[in-house]
């Protein structure tokens, strides 16, 4: 979805915090005349003569009648989030009320903000730039202690500082190899191949430890999928409604009972994991069993981690090895869950020990809650999350992945030509689609129809 108008000189008004009932709500109004057309309605004193950033009491005035008593703190441009003159209006949390502002906001000459539309004039106005925008946004949706801080690190600036500086220095690179355009017929060489190469090469190794961090970041952001897998009766559900503390899925002796996908999440120190418990793997000539069955080999694929759970004391090798090795090949990390360790012996227990060989492995009773604390440590620590620092950058941003790629493609590139000696034109061809690539991380370079699809994400009166 686009934004309907983008046009400057609107001033736009929406609710800002939740919607619903609540002891106080905010409404926001930002543009041009917010100051003029809250004061149309504000009794008090004189929103216009009050400094900014300050706060003052008064009461709504609508048809002559009190609607409510507010609080009213006015933003002047260009220090506020916007850019613009900003009016932020704390009322009480009266839906009644909250339509009733809005209301009369809007009769006043405001217009109803569309989604991300203050964010976005908070873009346009310069007061940050794509990469800090979309972190608003991951700020606003984090749900653990790493999504809020790959956030915040990002709104911070860590990384669009960082891009700002090498874009910098490869603008003043292609400046001079353009300049040595002007003076092709003298043979003169102003940019430094060596500097430059030098450059390219730092860039790259400062890229590379980014663009892996996105295959955890994104898990980070959307919560770590993992898939309860295994074998009619082996205790999957059981194990999930251990996992969240609730009867989530249904249990039963008989085969099969799960015949769809069951997901939900739980924060492990701070990470969010999202577990999703499979149908049984087995054929089967019940047509829906099947199409359950296809499904959990379908998010098994996906999975950032396979919790392989089996009855202990009915594990043999020889009936073991081939579903075991079709979960292998179908999904990433593998983790191997011995349920009902309850009910077998020692030389049982080393038997299963032999048979997992390297891969990870954690005895457990579902049944009897026995060693599922000691689960979620396991799971922890091969989800491999705890090797990220939380300070550093993580690129949770599908777009921010893709356009980081690109430009480390072009870099690639570049630093190829040098070693090649290519001719000064191409060089420089070559450095100018390097530099609009950094643009489009930034911002800097972008369109209408990129800006829409970002912002339309965000929610109203952000």
């Amino acid at each position: 979805m686009k934004l309907i108008s983008i046009d400057s000189s609107d001033t736009i008004v929406a609710l800002s915090s939740s919607p619903g009932m609540s002891a106080v709500a905010l409404i926001r109004i930002s543009g041009p005349e917010a100051i003029a057309i809250v004061e149309q309605c504000f009794s008090g004193k004189k929103l216009s003569q009050i400094p900014s950033h300050q706060a003052v009491f008064g009461r709504l005035i609508s048809n002559g009648k009190v609607l409510d008593e507010v609080l009213v703190t006015t933003f002047h441009a260009p220090r506020s989030f916007t850019g613009e003159d900003i009016v932020e209006i704390g009322c009480h949390g009266s839906t009644f009320i909250i339509e009733e502002v809005l209301k009369l906001l809007v009769s006043l000459g405001g217009r109803l903000a569309e989604p991300g539309e203050f964010t976005m004039r908070g873009f346009r106005n310069r007061k940050f730039d794509l990469l800090k925008a979309e972190a608003i946004a991951d700020l606003i949706h984090a749900e653990s202690t790493l999504a809020h801080a790959a956030a915040m690190n990002m709104l911070k600036g860590g990384l669009s500082n960082n891009l700002k500086t090498i874009r910098t220095s490869l603008v003043d690179f292609a400046s001079l190899v353009e300049l040595e355009l002007d003076f092709s017929e003298e043979d003169v060489e102003f940019a430094s191949r060596d500097a430059l190469t030098k450059q390219v090469q730092n860039t790259l190794a400062f890229l590379a430890p980014i663009l892996e961090t996105y295959q955890y970041g994104n898990a980070i952001k959307r919560g770590i999928p993992v898939v309860i897998a295994g074998k009619p009766n082996a205790g999957k559900s059981t194990l999930l409604n251990r996992l969240l503390q609730e009867e989530k899925a249904i249990v039963s002796s008989i085969p099969g009972t799960t015949r769809d996908v069951i997901e939900d999440t739980i924060h492990i120190e701070g990470i969010q994991f999202r577990f999703i418990d499979t149908a049984g793997l087995r054929e089967s000539e019940d047509l829906v069993e099947q199409i359950g069955v296809s499904r959990a080999r379908e998010r098994i694929k996906t999975a950032h981690l396979v919790l392989y759970v089996f009855d202990a004391s009915l594990f043999s090798p020889a009936n073991w090895d081939q579903e075991l090795n079709e979960i292998l090949t179908l999904g990433n990390k593998v983790l191997l869950v011995a349920n009902k360790v309850d009910k077998v012996n020692s030389k049982q227990l080393s038997l299963i020990k032999n048979a997992a060989g390297s891969l990870p492995l954690q005895f457990i009773s579902a049944e009897q809650n026995t060693y599922v604390d000691e689960l979620k440590l396991t799971l922890l620590q091969q989800s491999g999350i705890q090797l990220l620092n939380p300070n550093s950058i993580i690129i949770t941003n599908l777009r921010h992945f893709e356009s980081l790629k690109k430009v480390q493609q072009q870099l690639e590139k570049v630093l190829e030509s040098l070693h090649s000696h290519i001719s000064t034109d191409l060089l420089a061809e070559d450095l100018r689609l390097c530099i609009y690539h950094f643009g489009e991380v930034t911002g800097e370079i972008t369109n209408e129809d990129i800006l829409g699809n970002i912002f339309s994400k965000f929610c109203i009166g952000k």
